[in-house]
């Protein structure tokens, strides 16, 4: 191919690349994320409360470990090794999430140790793939046509949910299989992990081949090589090339992030991850913060995608809910019938990446159109929408469980209404925040800005964890409640005392016998459940909106 060529097209041929390689990533992300929390219900007697709270860890520590990738590749390996590495560990963690979901039936202690291995090689592979391939991205865009991101971004998001759509189509379906009965086969799930471990060996051999052609400067130099082979040419005229923290600051910052772990843990009463997750996040943006080598107009700039970054949490605390109560609520209280076929409930979440693949180059002419005519909103603005959106789409959903009862089912076309919203409202926020960070941040800060924003995403999943485990009792616990002589519903509004063999009861079955409360709050069913995620993104959404006008201002002449 040659540079000519290369140039010629609208985007460079190395987006195309980046767009596959991340495309099996998701792939193997996505298909093991729709099983997940399935498998550790029905084949490891893991509880759905549980189960959540351990899901949204997961999945913060998944997008805390980019602090880390980020690091290492601006100061050391560079953003192709890391993502080398990366896609390897990934690979490997659903082998061994296979070897788990293989032997339970055998040996359950041993089965859920390696569940915790697995998912532990699978963040840290995350961490170094996430931030890396997103911080090539922005580094495929000559200074002159970083105008050019915003769509850049929403192409290689349609890649993530190419692979997205593909993984929850085919791990479900080889992983989670029900017989003509409806009894889940609780063995098939490792044949999903097998299929999402060979996805990351897909996309990690073709960047391994295909990064020394396509993945290159207009003029023919490798994007996301080793930090000390970078030249003047990487960077703004006059923006320095090296970090420079204090021994002082670094100090501090070590402090700090004890201080605010604690402080999470002891006072605020989260878990140990989550509190790392919080306490990780701040640290890390006061650290950058006090670099001294930071201009005005630089430190302006990191203050948005921070002020950003704060209110994508609540976005991914509700778009998140789809590994854990959206699907549990697919497992346990909807009618799956999709023209005649009943879907398996962890491949409902599908129709996002579906949605993703049909909209992401509508959204991407939409904001170059507008842009052509002076008209497209600063990405805050576009991201206010997003939140605003996703506030609507759980508003429908709580009106249409309202009268459900405990045993009604809810048609899934009211799911399907939901992730269309919440597709629109997500291609509104998430590609627009990462082409933000490729434009706002200084180029020795890239990857560990990007690190920063993913840490956002680390405390919406952390959140999710939380608030999905709030959800209220759905329609499979008042049918297992019923079968042992006993009323749900009389036991959670507290019409009736249950005895001490009632109780054992219902706890071995792993039915809850209260409320969860959440703010003060009891939640009694699942309209006031799906209220929550209404009144806390409506509101994020609003509030940013008001203040984007001062953003703008704050990003000096970047839109």
């Amino acid at each position: 191919m040659s540079q000519t060529t290369a140039q010629s097209t609208s985007h460079p041929k190395g987006l195309w690349v980046l767009f596959g390689t991340e495309m099996w990533e998701r792939f193997n992300f996505y298909g093991m994320r729709a099983l997940l929390t399935l498998f550790m219900i029905n084949s490891l007697g893991i509880v759905e409360s549980e189960t959540s709270i351990i899901y949204g860890g997961f999945l913060a520590l998944c997008y805390l470990t980019p602090m880390l990738g980020g690091f290492v590749a601006d100061k050391y390996l560079g953003n192709r090794n890391c993502i080398l590495i990366g896609g390897t560990l990934m690979a490997i963690g659903q082998l061994v999430m296979f070897t788990s979901a293989s032997i339970f039936g055998s040996n359950i202690e041993f089965a859920k140790t390696l569940l915790w291995i697995a998912l532990g090689i699978i963040i840290f592979g995350n961490g170094f793939f996430k931030p890396n391939i997103s911080s090539m991205v922005g580094s495929l865009y000559p200074k002159q046509e970083k105008n050019k991101l915003d769509s850049a971004f929403t192409i290689f998001y349609m890649g993530i949910n190419l692979g997205a759509f593909l993984g929850q189509l085919i791990c479900p379906l080889l992983g989670d299989v029900k017989d003509v009965d409806g009894v889940r086969d609780i063995h098939a799930f490792r044949w999903g992990f097998l299929a999402a471990s060979i996805a990351m060996l897909l996309g990690t051999i073709t960047f391994f081949y295909l990064k020394n052609k396509y993945v290159v400067t207009p003029e023919g130099r490798a994007i996301g090589g080793l930090p000390k082979n970078n030249t003047a040419e990487d960077f703004e005229e006059g923006e320095a090339q090296t970090a420079n923290f204090s021994s002082k600051a670094i100090s501090l910052s070590v402090v700090a992030f004890i201080a605010l772990g604690l402080l999470f843990h002891f006072v605020a009463g989260q878990n140990v991850v989550y509190s790392l997750v919080y306490a990780a996040g701040l640290t890390l943006a006061g650290l950058i913060i006090s670099d001294t080598s930071l201009t005005k107009v630089e430190r302006d700039r990191i203050l948005v995608i921070y002020v950003v970054s704060f209110f994508v949490i609540f976005f991914w605390a509700a778009f998140e809910q789809a590994g854990s109560s959206l699907t549990f609520i697919a497992d346990n209280q909807t009618d799956r019938n999709f023209f005649g076929w009943n879907m398996p409930p962890s491949m409902v979440q599908i129709f996002n990446g579906l949605f993703i693949v049909i909209l992401a180059v509508p959204f991407s002419y939409l904001w170059d159109k507008l842009r052509g005519v002076g008209k497209e909103p600063i990405s805050p603005l576009k991201q206010s929408f997003g939140l605003i959106i996703i506030a609507f789409s759980y508003f429908i959903i709580a009106h249409n469980v309202k009268d459900l009862g405990n045993t009604g089912l809810l048609a899934i076309k009211w799911l399907i209404l939901l992730y269309l919203l919440q597709t629109c409202a997500e291609l509104c926020l998430s590609p627009i925040g990462l082409s933000l960070v490729g434009k706002l941040a200084p180029k020795r800060f890239a990857s560990l800005l990007y690190g920063v924003f993913f840490i956002s995403n680390a405390a919406g999943y952390a959140l999710a964890g939380t608030l999905g485990s709030i959800m209220p009792a759905t329609g499979d616990k008042f049918v297992k409640a019923n079968e042992l002589g006993i009323n749900l519903q009389d036991v959670l509004d507290k019409k009736i005392a249950l005895t001490t063999e009632q109780t054992k009861l219902l706890i071995d079955n792993k039915i809850p016998i209260a409320n969860h409360v959440f703010a003060g709050f009891e939640i009694h069913n699942l309209y006031q459940f799906f209220m929550v995620f209404v009144v806390l993104c409506g509101i994020a959404g609003i509030i940013l909106a008001f203040i984007s006008p001062f953003l703008k201002k704050m990003m000096h002449g970047i839109k």
